[in-house]
């Protein structure tokens, strides 16, 4: 095939949130590497900035876009809704004085699937794009079959417990109640946005934050619904890591867990938006506190409705956490997670959290609250068979026995055995010639030929 003089920019533009800041940053680090020029996109919520780590990158400001502030008022369905169309404008004036800027020398638009607006200034600058998902290959096919399901039945079939039960036709082992709806809007509102986010439009491919070692047929379902090249080039944060947490890290931690027994810790960190109810809080608590297991709990200020952050603990808690435990606000999960100390990670099961605890080979207790986690715990527990799932409501007699299934049974050693194995596949991915290695480099390679458009 004829090629061109490569053009050297790659615009990306991710959802201001955690979860998916993190993974388009890795990418930017991955797509830097190969010799682009990278400048991201961010709204006035996204609170990235060029830091040391980030140097190289040029960042821009969309106009007039949502604050944080935005985000409490709304909740997270309708603050999508609204930044989708806000945008717009805003982002086509960006992408106007970049070309103006810069010249005319960008490869294409790389954008956070839930940022369909960027598809606007796409098509009327005439530049390629691609969708991005941050999400598991496997939360992408259930979107993809949600958006099409008729919503008032649907929430019938989940309101149904012999129904919710039931494994949901062509998407085993999930479930009803394993599949990506959301606590944060109503199903019509749901059902909407993933009709928007799985639409690619006119983009020319899709890149994945997975591999074809984790989920191979969830990959081959989408390469032949999609009718795109499908690149998965994960796990991002081996393949490229970036620092980019949004919250201040406690390192103090790390020096707590030196004093700790090899693989003797539950690490316990249930994101960076869940909310846990006070009596979640107070069962946790006594679980681990009847475990007899080392325990370091992440606790973000706020997460506690009506605590400003600790106050809702036990009385006698603090007690038991000076003797055994560590409480922080947020911690440096990567850090975390590589120390001998940490035997197993409680989790939200994101899928950043996923492929980080997999990718250092520590098996799962599993606490979905919403939408693609449910679909990862699932996983976790019956496919890659290295998780916990905590189901309904918790008890500290449940708590104590997952803990120590997962640290002290002969089933946790089994499942740590298993666990390695996925990090060693993981990391064979990413290294020359692997899996993900080659994708990268065939997306790379795409970016050069005529016809990319």
């Amino acid at each position: 095939m004829e090629e061109l003089r490569v053009k050297r920019r790659i615009v990306l533009v991710p959802v201001p949130a955690q979860g998916h800041v993190t993974p388009i940053m890795q990418l930017g680090k991955a797509l830097y590497s190969k010799g682009f020029s990278i400048t991201v996109v961010l709204t006035q919520y996204n609170r990235v900035s060029s830091s040391k780590d980030f140097s190289d990158f040029h960042f821009l400001t969309i106009p007039g876009s949502l604050t944080e502030s935005d985000l409490k008022n709304l909740g997270p369905f309708k603050f999508l809704f609204k930044l989708n169309q806000i945008c717009e404008a805003g982002f086509k004036q960006c992408i106007g004085q970049l070309l103006q800027e810069q010249g005319n020398d960008i490869a294409c638009v790389v954008y956070d699937e839930y940022m369909y607006f960027s598809q606007a200034a796409v098509k009327e600058f005439q530049l390629p794009s691609v969708l991005f998902s941050t999400t598991s290959a496997t939360a992408f096919v259930c979107r993809s079959v949600l958006s099409r399901v008729d919503a008032e039945s649907f929430l019938l079939d989940m309101k149904d417990p012999k129904v919710s039960d039931k494994v949901f036709p062509g998407l085993h082992p999930l479930r009803y109640k394993d599949l990506p709806t959301s606590a944060f809007g109503p199903i019509e509102s749901i059902l909407k946005v993933y009709s928007e986010t799985v639409n690619i439009r006119t983009a020319s491919a899709v890149i994945i934050n997975s591999t074809s070692c984790l989920e191979n047929s969830s990959l081959a379902w989408l390469q032949r619904e999609l009718q795109v090249p499908v690149y998965p080039i994960g796990p991002l944060h081996i393949a490229a890591s970036a620092p980019s947490s949004l919250l201040e890290e406690d390192m103090s931690c790390i020096e707590w867990l030196n004093k700790q027994k090899l693989g003797s810790v539950i690490y316990i960190s249930l994101g960076s938006l869940a909310l846990m109810e006070t009596k979640d809080v107070l069962e946790m608590a006594w679980g681990l506190s009847n475990s007899n297991q080392p325990f370091l709990w992440v606790i973000r200020p706020g997460s506690i409705p009506g605590s400003e952050w600790t106050e809702s603990l036990p009385e006698g808690f603090s007690k038991l956490v000076a003797e055994r435990g560590y409480i922080v606000k947020w911690a440096p999960q990567m850090e975390v997670l590589r120390h001998p100390a940490v035997g197993g990670f409680w989790s939200h099961c994101g899928w950043n959290s996923t492929l980080e605890s997999i990718g250092e080979g520590v098996p799962m207790i599993c606490r979905p609250f919403t939408g693609d986690q449910k679909v990862n715990a699932r996983y976790l527990e019956r496919v890659w068979r290295i998780g916990v799932q905590l189901e309904g409501e918790l008890d500290k007699g449940t708590v104590e026995r997952a803990v120590e299934r997962l640290l002290v049974d002969e089933e946790g050693v089994e499942m740590r055995k298993r666990a390695i194995d996925l990090k060693e596949k993981l990391e064979a991915s990413v290294r020359s010639k692997g899996s993900s290695c080659s994708s990268l480099n065939n997306f790379v390679s795409s970016l050069k030929m005529k016809n990319f458009m």
